[in-house]
């Protein structure tokens, strides 16, 4: 009897197992089994990778000589490793670079978290930390635990990755309130924290270093939770090639130290525009610039502007050091790039004679193309301006400045126009998208300030020089008006 059972049960266990065999094999069509590497064979013989990212100042905008931003150099460098050209997507909120990636994109780079279970996506391994910070309007105070929070009117962007350092803090504050945009960027925000819509907000640290300068009304409050992961994000479900190649070369990035070079490169020097103070300038002044004053002059000749102005803005760019290296890149006295000393035909960039050359000429050339309506220091500032953030930048500063009902041929309106430039509201109706409209405002500030110095300098030598050719025998006070006693 038993062995009947068991012969029974084999035949209806055989029967089902068909029945199972028989649906998979119908159902197959309907699965896709993509090949390791059909959507990295796809990204190169179409000969570009698209990427959805970010216009800000951590990830990719057009800079002073071009595209740049920490991200965008990542990206550069792998679509040169995969050997195909950047097709990027820069008009994305953090809360739509996913589903773009999901629907149509090769990848997505727009400092997105790392977030596990999320679907659809595929995550790289991590390429940095990013610590949730809380910043506060300057002026409240006792802004230091988190239960200083509740109460606050707070804000931060949706889908970045810093709502969930506020999730979990809610969760021993119940009573904490925050509002998320899904419109604003790291710099609108940290506009309406100085501006006084909003009393804090929290965002990485690393885009608070590199925008604080530019909000000085807002400080430097306190991290929140652990750091959260920087990752890339590639479409689930065709294969795990371009993962595979991706997590290669971030491995690689690593492993040379050529990742912590551009860490450095771009959060390590938040403070290289700062005004400096007048005792460090002074020192600089005393020890760097009568090295190359004769150069000055001699470039003061060629291009018409006022030596001490050259001086200026050697100092600014690189506080006269000859063998200076910015964030970005660029080198040399004048901090030249490679495109503009080749067009000013200047062959090495660190000789301070041809970059105080080619770094004047084109600050004319620069000036030369500024319309004709704009006149006088207007001009000089204006040319100032697009020397440091670019010639299409400072023209959409100028539209913006109509826009507003403004003069865009008067310098004290593209300054208020420029810093908007950060802001998507404004940059999104330009040509040339998104700047750090703040960076040539503070720029042209502190070149004035060192002009104004240099001559106070130079005056006071002088004037000095004329007291040391005085007569031995001749009576100094007889070179001042005296002043009578009070009555």
């Amino acid at each position: 009897m038993l062995t009947l059972i068991c012969r029974h049960f084999i035949a209806q266990s055989s029967y089902y197992f068909a029945l199972i065999a028989i649906a998979l094999l119908v159902m197959m069509p309907t699965f896709s089994f993509v090949p390791e590497g059909e959507h990295l064979a796809q990204i190169r013989q179409r000969d570009f990778i698209t990427i959805h990212t970010r216009n800000t100042p951590t990830t990719y905008y057009q800079g002073r000589h071009g595209p740049t931003g920490f991200e965008y150099e990542l990206m550069r460098r792998f679509a040169d490793s995969l050997g195909v050209s950047l097709n990027l997507n820069a008009d994305h909120h953090p809360e739509s670079v996913l589903p773009a990636v999901r629907e149509e994109g090769d990848l997505g780079a727009a400092a997105l978290p790392l977030l596990t279970d999320t679907p659809g996506i595929h995550f790289t391994r991590p390429i940095i930390q990013m610590q949730p910070l809380v910043v506060y309007r300057r002026g409240l105070n006792g802004i230091a635990t988190p239960s200083d929070l509740v109460g606050l009117s707070l804000g931060t962007l949706s889908g970045a990755g810093t709502s969930n350092a506020l999730r979990t803090l809610q969760r021993d504050h119940p009573e904490l309130s925050w509002n998320e945009s899904h419109e604003l960027e790291v710099a609108e925000l940290l506009a309406q924290v100085e501006d006084g819509p909003l009393d804090a907000a929290v965002i990485f640290d690393h885009q608070f270093r590199i925008n604080r300068l530019f909000f000085p009304n807002v400080e430097r409050g306190f991290t929140l939770g652990d750091p959260l992961s920087m990752a890339w994000a590639v479409p689930s479900g065709r294969g795990l090639g371009l993962l595979n190649a991706a997590n290669s070369f971030l491995e690689d990035l690593q492993q040379t130290g050529i990742l912590d070079q551009l860490v450095e490169r771009y959060f390590g020097h938040d403070d290289y525009l700062e005004y400096v103070g007048t005792r460090t300038f002074l020192t600089h002044l005393d020890a760097r610039l009568p090295r190359f004053t004769d150069e000055f002059k001699q470039a003061a000749k060629t291009t018409g502007f006022d030596w001490k102005l050259l001086a200026a803005v050697g100092y600014q760019e690189s506080h006269l050091d000859p063998d200076a290296v910015s964030p970005t890149g660029v080198r040399g006295l004048m901090m030249l790039t490679r495109p503009t000393a080749k067009e000013m035909g200047i062959e090495n960039r660190r000789d301070p004679a041809q970059s105080i050359d080619g770094g004047s000429r084109y600050l004319r050339s620069v000036m030369d193309r500024l319309p004709d309506e704009i006149t006088g220091d207007d001009r000089l500032y204006m040319a100032m301006a697009a020397y440091n953030v670019g010639l299409g930048h400072l023209y959409d500063a100028r539209d913006i400045a109509e826009m507003r009902g403004g003069n865009p041929n008067l310098w004290a309106d593209v300054r208020e126009a420029l810093p908007l430039l950060q802001q998507r509201e404004w940059h999104s109706k330009t040509r040339h998208g998104y700047a750090r409209g703040g960076e040539p405002v503070i720029y042209v500030r502190n070149i004035r300030r060192y002009y104004e110095m240099i001559e106070y300098v130079e005056r006071s030598r002088q004037q000095f020089f004329q007291l040391e050719q005085t007569p031995v025998n001749a009576n100094p006070l007889l070179m001042f008006e005296p002043v009578p006693p009070l009555d």
